[in-house]
């Protein structure tokens, strides 16, 4: 309590603003990874997101074996395509419980091919350079890994509908990709798929300053448009930890989620429109800047969160809100899980209009970040807390937003909800309690191999699957618990010194069956990618999975948009 009354005198006599953790010029320097090549996302530098795993050694393997009976295609063509492979390819993706076969309907690539893309993009946008293409084959996470022999970089809608066009014709999967920050392989070929990065169309086209509407192109950085919308007194509706190297087609794509979701929602309510390219190389203008448009199927939702199977969006409308002045941000600890929900209660009632973030960390998260990520320190030393609570308030009146914060942590901890805490004093204190949220994942795979799982459940339950996952593991294992509590996304990661088939065996499919039981989602703002793709009847019936299907073959039928992905491979047949 001493500690508290301490930290609440300093923030009176303080009159610095919290402005944006991450738009503020001041953060450029303020907070960088140990590896040089990195800039964490308060940076307005891009730097690949790819910090310390290339000393890492969890290849997949190709192998090649009979079909077995799990894992056949139906003997249904697809569509017009006649297979070309004489050798039926089996991808095994290390200890990820994935094995997916090549379909034997897709073309291989011959130098015709490499000639036609030549033509329509010129010689330094068609890329077969073997390094470059090692790059764009792996994801960030080191754990799936294509074969592709070519990657192409289209500069505009055309050229990307001309390359889909041709690709169609000639039954050649494509995998579009963006910053390839994903965490599901969604964003990598599986087999030799022909890579389409939209990098290349990275423009902004225009701002409307008086309804906050943004019109740019899919390969723009977010954080590029962050910075940019900050020049205009705006911000991003969302808010990611890889928005240093995350494109924005990407994540619409993905539906990406992230920290800002509990005040402004998600993507399908912020993307106005989008202009995408289907299967057979039409452009969908779909492009609206309009609040209000009620005139027939709103198609653009179908885009929104189909990881590119169905369309490769090429540009996005997308509502932007006015950036505020007042920031104020609070690391807290509690005694237990109902304290965090009581909290986040309390908070949703008392804080209201200017919360715009809440997120929990267990021991076990902040233990992790602080062994292993360096120049992290513990904010409420000397002892370590069950949890931990991180809050952010966002609002236009300093004073006002600042006492009815502090007025709020006084409240709580004198009810009993929070054992600590202190409020940052200033920008570097403010992205320190951040540095810790956001460097779980860094940590995570700095310690060794990590299960990931990113699940959506009801806010009472979500704390009970990793307990019942910890003792299940028991010493096995160091089982990790963080996430979005204000919109009920847990990030459950298990954390071993190497991969092991007997742990994952334990893990899945007890974590999906366990999420399904509860009625949540297998996948809260990862996606499916390759990973869940056959785990979707956990959060979707049947019935429903039929209709994506169905969806899926008419807008593709051919099936070369992002093969693999999304659907279960039982259901990829076409007529």
């Amino acid at each position: 309590m001493e500690k508290w009354r301490n930290t609440h005198r300093l923030l009176r006599q303080s009159t610095k603003s919290l402005f944006d953790r991450r738009s503020h010029p001041n953060f450029q320097n303020s907070i960088h990874l140990s590896d040089s090549r990195f800039t964490h996302n308060f940076g307005r530098t891009c730097k690949p997101f790819r910090p310390y795993l290339e000393h890492q050694k969890w290849n997949p393997k190709t192998c090649f074996h009979p079909l077995r009976d799990h894992l056949e295609y139906p003997k249904t063509s697809m569509g017009a395509c006649i297979g070309k492979s004489g050798k039926i390819q089996c991808r095994f993706f290390g200890s990820v419980a994935t094995k997916t076969q090549r379909h034997p309907s897709f073309s291989s690539l011959n130098a015709d091919d490499i000639s036609y893309f030549k033509e329509i993009l010129g010689e330094k946008n068609v890329i077969q350079d073997e390094e470059r293409l090692s790059t764009a084959n792996t994801d960030w996470m080191r754990k799936y890994k294509g074969s592709s022999k070519l990657l192409l970089q289209p500069r505009r809608a055309d050229e990307v509908s001309q390359i889909l066009k041709y690709c169609d014709s000639r039954c050649l999967a494509v995998v579009p990709q963006g910053g390839n920050t994903g965490l599901v392989g969604g964003s990598v070929p599986v087999f030799d798929e022909v890579i389409i990065n939209t990098g290349s169309m990275n423009n902004i086209i225009s701002f409307d300053k008086v309804n906050g509407i943004l019109v740019c192109e899919a390969g723009c950085i977010l954080e590029n448009l962050a910075s940019f919308l900050d020049n205009q007194g705006f911000i991003m509706p969302l808010d990611l930890g890889a928005k240093g190297s995350c494109q924005i087609g990407g994540n619409v794509s993905t539906n990406a989620g992230g920290l800002r979701f509990v005040r402004y929602g998600s993507l399908h309510g912020n993307v106005l429109g989008l202009e995408a390219v289907l299967a057979n190389g039409t452009v969908l203008d779909m492009l609206g800047t309009l609040r209000k448009d009620n005139t027939g199927y709103d198609l653009k939702h179908l885009f929104i969160g189909s990881e590119g199977s169905l369309g490769i969006v090429t540009k996005v409308s997308i509502l932007t809100p006015p950036k505020l002045s007042s920031v104020n941000i609070a690391f807290l600890a509690c005694k237990d899980y109902l304290s965090c929900q009581n909290l986040l209660m309390e908070a949703k009632r008392k804080l209201g209009e200017v919360l715009s973030a809440f997120e929990f960390l267990d021991k076990e998260s902040v233990d992790m970040v602080l062994n292993h990520l360096e120049g992290v320190r513990n904010p409420l030393p000397p002892s370590m807390h069950n949890f931990y609570v991180l809050i952010e308030t966002t609002g236009s009146d300093e004073s006002y937003d600042k006492e009815k914060l502090e007025a709020f942590l006084l409240r709580s901890m004198e009810g009993g909800l929070i054992s600590d805490g202190v409020l940052a004093q200033d920008i570097n204190q403010a992205s320190a309690f951040w540095r810790i949220r956001e460097g779980v994942a860094e940590a995570l795979m700095k310690a060794g191999a990590v299960y990931k799982y990113d699940l959506s459940l009801p806010v009472e339950k979500m704390y009970n699957l990793v307990e019942e996952i910890r003792t299940r593991l028991g010493q096995s294992a160091e089982v990790v618990g963080y996430g979005h509590l204000g919109d009920g996304n847990l990030h459950l990661n298990i954390s071993t010194p190497q991969y092991d088939d007997n742990i994952l065996a334990q893990i899945e499919p007890f974590v999906y069956e366990w999420t399904s039981k509860h009625r949540g989602s297998i996948s809260a703002e990862h996606g499916l990618g390759l990973m869940k793709a056959n785990k979707i009847h956990y959060s979707k019936s049947a019935e429903t999975v039929q209709v994506m299907a169905s969806i899926k073959k008419l807008l593709d039928p051919n099936g070369i948009l992002n093969p693999y992905k999304v659907l279960p491979h039982s259901l990829l047949s076409y007529n």
